[in-house]
């Protein structure tokens, strides 16, 4: 498992920019599965068929980090650039980051700065070593995207990685893939979805194409576990989440219930979900067409939205078997 999140975390994919982590996710997948396609917003959609095709149920991780793209270069070579996604200023002092997947830079900000609270991204610039425009040309242009520069580094029981929003969530699918034993109850889709920090934008259309029965995304969650943290049950180490609600969605009772009840027979540690703020690509699925009941299992996340995102491997193990037993139960009983 850790050697599979290592793998995906440091792979590059900011939102809209996801070529190199689908391929690597296509590879891993393709020999296990039913079906794989691309759908035109680049959304990688696997099938694997059930015992019964009268119902379906969709599983959706995105695929896409937080990132920046250059806006202006200078005479001097320096780049001005915006976020894609959300991006904090203040994570970004000192940082480097690597354009293109191949172009590395380094982040600070302009004169002094009296006040922090007024940092803004239009203070900061990128540095990747040339001395002219000319010379910064020939390596980076206006558009072109960077992530955080950041390795995995395994802490025992917790890991620390750039990009664990959502490349975790990935691993964890292509976990569940792995230790199923045999067809799921009901066809399965697994949606590696792109630009959901953008505005969930693939599960909308991936989710519009599937027609599910049932939607349950996958992807982290703020913790309440560290010093003067903001009041919030969830803690690593203490199980997957079960999502009851977020700024997007509002759970569906049955499918919280299910969720919960499952865990509950099969001796699964799991803490439920009250987020308020933040959303995920739940918040698109429950919206398709004329409505699609749709949840969230959520892994718990130290420092989300900055170079060093912490997980526990333990929630991640306890998540794959989470679903491993939704997906081989007769979920479709409960929604009857």
């Amino acid at each position: 498992m850790k050697k599979l999140i290592k793998e995906l975390v440091e792979a590059y994919g900011p939102s809209g920019n996801e070529e190199n982590i689908r391929e690597i996710i296509k590879d891993k997948i393709e020999d296990k599965v039913d079906q794989i396609k691309v759908d035109n917003l680049g959304n990688l959609i696997v099938l694997k068929k059930g015992k019964d095709s009268s119902k379906s149920i969709m599983l959706a991780a995105h695929m896409d980090e937080i990132g920046l793209i250059a806006t202006h270069i200078d005479d001097n070579g320096f780049i001005r650039f915006s976020n894609v996604g959300g991006v904090s200023p203040y994570t970004l002092l000192g940082e480097r980051i690597i354009f293109n997947n191949e172009i590395i830079a380094v982040i600070d900000k302009e004169g002094k700065l009296e006040d922090i609270s007024k940092l803004k991204h239009e203070k900061l610039y990128a540095d990747i070593g040339a001395s002219s425009k000319e010379e910064a040309k020939k390596k980076v242009n206006i558009g072109d995207t960077a992530s955080y520069y950041r390795k995995m580094d395994d802490l025992g029981d917790r890991c620390v990685a750039k990009s664990m929003d959502d490349r975790s969530g990935c691993a964890l699918l292509i976990e569940t893939i792995n230790q199923l034993d045999d067809q799921p109850s009901y066809d399965t889709y697994f949606v590696f979805t792109v630009q959901e920090e953008v505005g969930l934008r693939g599960s909308k259309t991936s989710a519009y194409g599937i027609n599910p029965d049932l939607g349950i995304a996958v992807d982290v969650t703020l913790t309440g576990d560290t010093p003067e943290a903001k009041t919030m049950e969830v803690g690593l180490g203490k199980g997957p989440a079960i999502k009851v609600k977020d700024r997007s969605v509002l759970v569906h009772p049955q499918v919280k219930n299910l969720m919960i009840d499952i865990a509950e027979k099969n001796n699964i540690p799991y803490q439920l979900e009250v987020l308020t703020a933040g959303g995920t690509d739940a918040g698109s699925i429950h919206l398709t067409r004329s409505g699609v009941r749709s949840g969230a299992l959520s892994i718990p996340c130290r420092y989300v939205h900055s170079p060093s995102e912490m997980i526990d491997i333990n929630d991640m193990k306890n998540g794959v078997k989470l679903l491993v037993n939704i997906l081989e139960s007769d979920y479709g009983k409960a929604f009857e």
